[in-house]
């Protein structure tokens, strides 16, 4: 018999704020341990929570950038367990009336080839819930700490429905969701900082059946990459142990990046072990729509909106649309240099080609890129005015990268303007062809090449400054006459 694996991800992804969700304690990472708290974060008696609007606000882009229904009215409830990085031993969470539900995302799996857009589609969503985060626990050989600096961060809980079936399909869903969230500013996704978890439930079924197996919930999951690898390998061990006769318990599992393997950690609990209850210090939410139509004012286009935009309205084949598109600087640097009706396809090759190479070498992004927009658009120019040959620019773009200074600065200080002189140049182009009978012959005889070499030696003469077409006109001109 054939199994097939049914996943569906737990995505938390912390909102981007200066403020708690419910004080005015300071979020942020990095912060010496246990500085970024007060007595509401840690649960001290007598102290009220207080809603964080922006959290609120960011959340709700979220649910209209996935196309969810946003609730009415939302409210709040405790989520009750015991652990030591939960100082009120109860998180504040939503249960039965999220703010978000439903909703999808779109993804793209892999092409053939790097070369080739794979198939798009939509992975459903059950739900996105707003929450506070919780402190994290570092662990030594004999001492386990707290750090509460990340308690009480804003955090959204992003469910998607079980209709995944593979590790790929988990990075491609992953991937485009990191994407989605830092286009709109709702979070920086950083998953070293903590900024987005990603909790997998897997279990494995028979093709063709719509039952769902024995759930196992993954763990420590700390990169995309780690979250395929985990998937891959619980598949694996879910239909190698149905195979042997092994039962699957309904528990959760650890992923050992480094042995790559899982292991058990504990039972997995049920909702009803959380007692769940509304939290009397907090109102419910009611959403108008003239809020929510401040807030539509303020989406951005989607990373696969702007992809299709910019393949089917500027013409940018694949390979570059989707160098540019995951980076939203990167794609605002572009659309800043094609501002001026330069032609997309030449601005898209300088930025893919030659300007993310140079930012590579120098360990930089396009955040802190000494050319800018304007720089590279005045560059193009100065090559489709003539100005300056294909070949020199490539020199001119170096020094620009290097210096700071502009394509105009670079070309008059160091003598760079192509040369249109004709008369000069038909004494140059004079003396390359008797210096070069052989080819001469060639061109004579039907060997149409045979006038590129030439045009390469008058072009070396003239150290590139020779304009190229007047050259070719020159060369066969002279050679006709």
């Amino acid at each position: 018999m054939e199994y097939e694996g049914v996943i569906g991800l737990e995505v938390h992804v912390q909102i981007k704020t200066e403020s708690k969700m419910f004080t005015r304690a300071p979020a942020g990472y990095g912060a010496p341990p246990n500085t970024l708290t007060d007595p509401v974060v840690m649960g001290l008696p007598g102290v009220l929570p207080v809603m964080n609007k922006k959290a609120i606000d960011k959340i709700i882009k979220a649910g209209l950038l996935l196309k969810c229904q946003i609730a009415e009215v939302c409210k709040w409830d405790r989520k009750n367990y015991f652990y030591p990085d939960s100082p009120k031993n109860y998180q504040i969470s939503q249960y039965d009336q999220p703010i978000c539900e439903g909703g999808e995302v779109e993804i793209e799996l892999s092409g053939p080839s790097r070369n080739v857009m794979g198939e798009h589609r939509m992975v459903a969503l059950t739900r996105i819930h707003l929450e506070e985060d919780v402190g994290k626990l570092n662990h030594f050989d004999s001492d386990s700490l707290v750090d509460l600096n990340r308690a009480g961060t804003p955090l959204m809980e992003i469910v998607s429905e079980p209709v995944m079936h593979s590790g790929d399909e988990a990075f491609a869903y992953l991937t485009a969701l990191k994407q989605a969230m830092i286009y709109a500013g709702i979070s920086d996704c950083d998953m070293e900082k903590g900024q987005l978890r990603c909790d997998a439930n897997i279990s494995v079924r028979p093709k063709g059946s719509e039952t769902l197996g024995t759930k196992v919930e993954l763990k420590n999951l700390n990169s995309i990459t780690g979250v395929k690898n985990g998937i891959d390998y619980e598949i694996k061990r879910q239909i190698k142990a149905i195979q042997t006769n092994e039962p699957i318990v309904q528990e959760t599992r650890r992923w050992n990046a480094e042995g790559g393997f899982t292991s058990s950690m504990r039972s997995k609990e049920m909702a009803h072990d959380y007692r769940y209850f509304p939290d009397p210090d907090l109102m419910p939410v009611r959403v108008d729509e003239a809020w929510l139509e401040s807030l539509r004012e303020e989406l951005p286009e989607l990373p696969f909106e702007k992809q299709r935009r910019y393949q089917e309205e500027m013409g940018l084949p694949y390979t570059i649309t989707s160098v540019l598109v995951p980076d939203r600087n990167l794609c605002a640097y572009f659309e800043e240099a094609i501002a001026d009706d330069l032609k997309p396809q030449a601005v898209a090759n300088w930025i893919a080609n030659d300007l993310l190479r140079e930012l590579s070498n120098a360990g930089r992004d396009i955040t802190d890129c000494p050319i800018k927009p304007t720089s590279i658009a005045e560059l193009i120019r100065l090559v489709d005015k003539g100005v300056i040959s294909s070949k020199i620019a490539k020199e001119v773009f170096l020094e620009m990268f290097a210096s700071g200074e502009s394509a105009d600065q670079i070309v008059e200080k160091k003598g760079l303007k192509q040369s249109s002189d004709t008369g000069e140049l038909t004494g140059i182009c004079k003396e390359v062809i008797g210096a070069n009978p052989k080819s001469v012959e060639d061109f004579q005889n039907g060997k149409e090449n045979a006038i590129n070499f030439l045009k390469g030696q008058v072009m070396k003469a003239t150290r590139g400054k020779a304009n190229p077409k007047v050259v070719d006109d020159l060369l066969r001109q002279i050679l006709t006459s």
